[in-house]
């Protein structure tokens, strides 16, 4: 029975590591519904590749505050969204418009896989046209004579 216990402890140590203070019961539900769904749109500045109601950086925990206080003194959403784009550039939007200033990042992929494509093709055609040339005489008399008389076949 202890050992029972004691292997279910360390089994359960390890997720403790995942454990956090519990952020503080929201004033007003409404506004941290509507925050943390604004949240979802907008992208950690730290992280990049996490949402900013997902993060748990420093600076995404200061932003979201500052949306909430925003939100609080009676900001639309989109007036959130012009603060942040005006200060962080559209870098901060999860799904930044297309625009000039953006055509990169939403035409990169296409070019990359074009890129890829092209590549991948050129090295498949090189090897499906390259042949070997076949040994001059001189050569074919060179290889006999090092495999020997009987063509390299092992003696019994």
């Amino acid at each position: 029975m202890r050992m029972l216990m004691a292997v279910t402890l360390l089994a359960v140590v390890p997720f403790a590591a995942f454990a956090r203070e519990a952020p503080p019961a929201a004033d007003d539900p409404v506004l941290e519904e509507r925050l943390m769904v604004l949240a979802g749109e907008l992208r950690c500045l730290v992280c990049q590749n996490q949402t900013l109601a997902e993060s748990q950086a420093e600076l995404a925990v200061d932003l979201r505050n500052e949306i909430r206080e925003q939100m609080r003194r009676g900001a639309s959403d989109q007036d959130v969204i012009d603060y942040l784009v005006a200060r962080y550039g559209d870098f901060v939007l999860y799904r930044p418009p297309l625009k000039a200033t953006t055509l990169l990042l939403w035409s990169g992929p296409a070019i990359l896989l074009l890129i890829g494509i092209v590549i991948l093709t050129r090295s498949l055609t090189r090897r499906v046209h390259t042949v070997e040339a076949p040994l001059a005489e001189a050569a074919r008399a060179r290889a006999q004579e090092l495999l020997g008389a009987d063509g390299g076949a092992e003696r019994s």
